[in-house]
């Protein structure tokens, strides 16, 4: 059939017998074309009469099949360049955050106390350290740094290719500058704390001695402290240091860099727009710009982002998560930071928990799991331990009070105490009857309410009878400096490298101090000393596995849990690495490595 010049014929059913043809003249329409594609042999006049030919269907289906070999020819090219390229972060794109709050001082040695302040200062300034992605320790400002074998001196070699985002070059003196100023008591930085017993000392431009008095094995980290330039700040005296327009117009180091922010007609600041340092250090940010607005609730910034206002939100809190609209266009960060919460026992203002077995049963009558899933829907981990072991780099194995009713009741039962007609338990009889009555004491903040409350309900089961006293900030606070409570409900947050000294020290325990367990143990103190001079990370480590196990069988507190953080930011940001922080401003620890664009590059 390939050589028969009519196969195109048979094809359209058009061939006949000659035995049968017909005249023109007698043909309807239809059989005239027929007869003359029989009659004609060229192929234009036979494409040009074949619509009139086939029915609507057979057109339909023609077209279809010319439209998937055309598409099929087109998209060759780019399927062979899609498969032999790979995308790769480009420059450009902007994005925009809420943040809960007000900036007031943009300046590392002021902003510890506000979050919307740390949040700038850490994009905008730069420390001789940072805190990475995995929440390391690693060379910022400082491309290396020794320690003197009696680990009182710390030598630090400082980058050379950095400049201030005014043009300006970073020196040792912004840094001595930036630690005299943390020192001196008439500027008011709380930083200034962490720099006592320090001499810092240039040795030449890019090089600068710490001396300590004493060995301090966690000290590096106060090196992420953001540095100061000299040649701005030097001028401003200390009675204006907390009001010069460089709190909030500041020139850093940092990756980004002050742009411009908008006021509304109460003078506060709206939105706050930073731009890439495209002569940042360690090379360009990928992203071009960050707006950040500001909002006087949770509520409110979630508003704005289901308005479409905003792409990022700095933080959301469980309970809210299912308020946000279109969770396709936002990824939830689930970050570990190392926070806890707890109730801390004081044996000295209710005798019946000085008894170790009372303290003990309370623990296993805490299901922690329904607190986690009731609290913050589940995103948290139960602890066992205050160095939080499913976040800290310490020992995992420790003896652990898991949930268990039964046991309460057993431990309880064997320590002599008695249910009455209520189930409530006593003990003794007569006049000496002793009810099992705990005070829970905590904030007036739902989240704790509603875990008093919860504990409340627990112990109940274990036949205690609990108060809750609900005080807000002023009185807690009061409350917890004369250490006037029988419980405390309360949170607690440490380092990423820990020193727990200041939370379990017995020198820690009177109003000042945070010992809130008024927890004393002399080998505890023993070790918690040592700990803070080893600079042996494995020694530290072994010494923090001990003190941690023994606090556990002294029993001071509930270990409730430790939540995460919870971070939406929009779905089309790319490059982010950070799965543990610090504080909340460390969510921004690769920030230069963010972006939004791509481009492609050949394999």
């Amino acid at each position: 059939m390939g050589n028969d010049p009519n196969s195109i014929e048979d094809f359209f059913g058009l061939k006949q017998d000659s035995s049968s043809e017909t005249k023109p003249d007698d043909l309807g329409d239809k059989e005239r074309i027929k007869h003359i594609l029989r009659r004609r042999v060229g192929w234009s006049d036979k494409l040009r009469l074949l619509p009139k030919v086939l029915s609507k269907r057979e057109r339909y289906w023609i077209l279809a099949f010319l439209l998937i070999i055309t598409g099929s020819i087109i998209a060759i090219p780019f399927t062979t360049y899609s498969h032999f390229t790979t995308p790769i972060a480009s420059y450009g794109g902007s994005f925009s955050e809420g943040i809960v709050g007000q900036p007031r001082h943009i300046n590392p040695l002021l902003s510890q106390s506000n979050d919307p302040d740390r949040d700038l200062v850490s994009l905008i300034y730069s420390g001789l350290l940072k805190h990475n992605e995995a929440g390391q320790l690693v060379p910022d400002l400082a491309k290396s740094y020794e320690i003197s074998s009696d680990g009182l001196n710390y030598t630090f070699y400082l980058k050379d290719n950095i400049l201030w985002h005014d043009g300006e070059k970073f020196t040792a003196d912004d840094v001595i500058y930036t630690i005299q100023t943390a020192q001196n008591a008439d500027y008011g930085s709380p930083q200034r704390v962490n720099w006592q017993g320090v001499t810092v000392t240039k040795i030449d431009n890019t090089k600068v001695m710490f001396k300590l008095n004493n060995k301090y094995a966690q000290f590096l980290n106060n090196l992420t402290l953001g540095i100061l330039p000299k040649h701005i700040w030097s001028t401003v005296q200390p009675i204006n240091f907390a009001s010069t327009d460089y709190d909030l117009k500041p020139i850093g180091s940092g990756p980004y860099m002050f742009d411009k922010f908008q006021k509304n007609d109460l003078g506060q600041i709206q939105s706050y727009q930073l731009s890439a340092n495209n002569g940042f250090y360690d090379g360009q940010p990928y992203i071009d710009t960050i707006t950040f607005k500001f909002y006087d609730s949770e509520e409110s910034m979630i508003t704005a982002y289901n308005s479409n206002d905003i792409q990022n939100l700095s933080f959301v809190s469980p309970e809210n998560l299912n308020k946000l609209k279109f969770k396709q266009r936002v990824h939830i960060a689930e970050l570990k930071v190392p926070r806890y919460f707890a109730v801390f026992f004081n044996q000295s203002q209710n005798p019946i928990l000085a008894n170790k077995n009372v303290r003990l049963a309370l623990n296993y009558a805490t299901d922690k799991q329904a607190i986690i899933d009731t609290i913050v829907s589940g995103k948290g981990t139960a602890i066992y331990s205050p160095l939080i072991e499913n976040v800290l780099d310490v020992g995992q194995d420790i003896p652990k009070y898991v949930f268990d009713l039964n046991q309460a009741k057993t431990v309880l039962a064997a320590d002599g105490w008695t249910a009455d007609s209520s189930g409530l338990l006593q003990k003794g009889s007569g006049k000496n009857i002793t009810r099992l009555t705990i005070h829970i004491t905590t904030s007036t903040l739902p989240d704790l309410v509603q875990t008093a409350n919860i504990l409340k309900d627990q112990w109940r089961q274990a036949g205690v009878e609990v108060i809750v006293d609900a005080l807000a900030t002023p009185q807690l606070q009061q409350v917890i400096k004369d250490r006037a409570y029988q419980s405390l409900l309360f949170g607690e947050i440490l380092d990423l490298d820990p020193d727990p000294f200041s939370f379990w020290d017995s020198s820690q325990t009177q109003k000042l101090g945070l010992n809130l367990a008024l927890y004393s143990n002399n080998i505890v103190d023993g070790l918690l000393a040592d700990a803070r001079q080893s600079l042996n990370p494995l020694d530290r480590a072994k010494k923090y596995d001990d003190f941690q196990k023994i606090v556990i069988s002294d029993v001071p507190a509930v270990f409730l849990y430790n939540p995460l953080y919870l971070y939406p930011r929009a779905a089309d940001i790319q490059g982010v690495a950070t799965t543990i922080i610090a504080t909340p401003a460390d969510r921004f620890a690769n920030i230069d490595k963010w972006y939004i664009n791509t481009k492609r590059i050949w394999r």
